[in-house]
């Protein structure tokens, strides 16, 4: 089969090229996937898991990607609740070969049914930045009508998503990011926006629950911002610094069925838009993750037409 592999760390996205490898076999309590569309997070590339196993050993050449769109082909032995032919979407092991590929091997338990009106490309968009934000705000921000929330990113893939289901939930949303992101941030439903290359964040004021998807200076300023019993919740690493009365947490999205289904469920009846950028084949995959210039929304790989 076809996919893009990765066999240099410090080579970045330049690192990754289009090859045949073996077609995977799905073991005990695994889908064989057959990947109609797949996401990829560049960051990944910097992750342990891609470049070794479970138990610290190499797994070069590597498969990326960890999202994806696509149809059962197969069922490892005691696999339970999905069939043969059946439309799926969502989120593969990190420590196993990804997406960016012809099939993928995925537990059963990781995927969601995709319904026939969600395109792949759109399920696809969903599994990282849609769980991301729900378990962020959720879980772990514990967000409740009435409070105030902080976006960080807010036009970009993950914070468009905490943004919508934030206002969704009732919260007041005020986002951030670059000056050209105003306009979509507003739109995704934010109150107001900071403008992080020309306005002062700490003009933001006092918020409940901060959602950091920057870190480093910015994540660090933010803390402060977090007033008495809120939250600062990030997916930036370990924060530097903390709310000085209030909690402050990092986490690293899981898979979630249950999740999934509710996500899309709210793509299907438009409370929820996925923010897709670039969409490639996957003989053009390794170009459209080197682009010339910024991109702007999610890159998605259509592996089948």
């Amino acid at each position: 089969m076809k996919a893009i592999v990765v066999m240099d760390e410090a080579a970045g996205t330049a690192g990754m090229v289009l090859a045949e490898r073996p077609r995977p076999e799905a073991a005990g309590n695994d889908v064989l996937v057959e990947v109609h569309a797949s996401g990829f997070t560049p960051g990944e590339l910097a992750w342990p898991s891609t470049w070794t196993d479970r138990l610290g050993r190499d797994r070069t050449p590597s498969i990326p990607g960890h999202e994806l769109a696509g149809v059962v082909s197969a069922l490892g032995y005691g696999t339970r609740g999905l069939s043969v032919g059946q439309r799926v979407f969502g989120l593969t092991d990190w420590t196993r070969d990804g997406t960016l590929a012809e099939y993928a091997a995925v537990e059963a338990r990781n995927l969601a049914p995709l319904p026939a009106d969600v395109d792949f490309t759109v399920g696809a968009s969903l599994p990282i930045s849609g769980l991301t934000a729900w378990q962020g705000l959720f879980e772990h921000g514990d967000v409740q009508a009435g409070q105030s929330v902080l976006v960080h990113g807010a036009a970009g893939a993950v914070g468009s998503m905490v943004t919508q289901l934030a206002c969704e939930a009732g919260a007041y949303v005020i986002g951030t990011g670059r000056a050209a992101d105003r306009r979509t941030a507003l739109d995704f439903g934010a109150r107001e926006f900071v403008d992080l290359e020309n306005d002062t964040l700490e003009d933001a004021g006092a918020v409940d629950l901060v959602f950091d998807v920057i870190g480093g200076d910015i994540g660090n300023r933010s803390a402060g911002l977090v007033r008495a019993g809120g939250t600062l919740v990030t997916i930036a690493g370990p924060p530097g610094a903390r709310p000085a009365d209030g909690r402050a947490i990092d986490f690293v999205v899981e898979a979630d069925r249950v999740q999934l289904k509710e996500i899309v469920q709210r793509v299907r009846d438009g409370r929820l838009r996925t923010v897709i950028g670039t969409v490639a084949t996957l003989d053009d995959a390794v170009a459209a993750f080197n682009p010339a210039e910024r991109a702007t929304g999610k890159t998605i790989v259509r592996v089948r037409p």
